[in-house]
């Protein structure tokens, strides 16, 4: 079953937008939320765990076309999802779409990683948000399905549309950026005070730099950051600066 979720509509907050790094916090339209740097926002008013394109089997969707890589990514995103998860105990868990490689990969799942995604799932709410490669999810996954969740001020979607107070995913965020006289590239969010994209949490997802023209549609200035995941915080970078 597909669904639009409507979560608790609050009072409208400021549609403010601000990062603070030092102690790794994400606040848009007034919620603050945990940037994690595995890639996950916790909210933790709300008790909720934030996820972007998992792309669960991804390596065997490629086998099929005679693309040999090791399948392995579908038991590394879990057991990283299995760590944050663990770190923030919530009480429910949304993931925004892309969640799945394609159409069949669900019914690809091997027994165990099967086991994995239900024990992920267990005491507390857990929502599929549709995404352009798993648009029609099974029920039998566990959890609900829905095309997009309000809750409070903050919508969360798949694809951005540009809206205020929107989290949405899709895109794959990515910075390059120099340090210490070397080139490094990172998976980040991407903010401008209104709205935010998160990175994909996938293990063999790649990403799209920021500066390429979709961020600019969505975002309609240079002027938004990257929260830069780092090996131990994250870094604020301005978009201008990334190449």
């Amino acid at each position: 079953m597909t669904a639009r979720a409507q979560i608790l509509d609050d009072e409208p907050a400021a549609r403010v937008a601000t990062v603070d790094v030092a102690g790794a916090t994400l606040v848009v339209a007034g919620a603050t939320l945990v940037a994690d740097l595995s890639g996950a926002l916790f909210w933790e008013e709300q008790g909720l765990l934030v996820v972007s394109d998992l792309h669960l089997e991804k390596g065997s969707s490629f086998a099929t076309r005679g693309v040999l890589l090791p399948p392995y990514d579908t038991a590394a995103t879990l057991g990283r999802l299995a760590g944050v998860i663990a770190r923030h105990d919530p009480r429910m868990v949304i993931a925004l779409g892309d969640s799945f490689h394609d159409r069949d990969a669900h019914d690809r799942l091997s027994a165990t990683d099967r086991d994995v995604l239900t024990g992920l799932q267990a005491r507390r709410d857990w929502i599929w948000i549709s995404g352009n490669h798993d648009p029609a999810l099974p029920s039998g996954l566990g959890g609900v399905v829905a095309e997009e969740v309000a809750i409070g001020p903050i919508m969360f979607r798949h694809e951005p549309s540009g809206a205020l107070g929107e989290i949405a995913g899709h895109l794959h965020p990515k910075a390059r950026v120099s340090a210490r006289g070397r080139s490094m590239e990172r998976r980040c969010f991407a903010c401008d005070g209104e709205r935010a994209v998160m990175p994909a949490f996938g293990a063999y997802t790649g990403g799209l730099s920021i500066r390429d023209e979709a961020f600019a549609k969505i975002f309609g200035t240079p002027g938004f950051m990257a929260h830069v995941l780092g090996d131990n915080r994250l870094h604020a970078i301005a978009a201008s600066r990334c190449y």
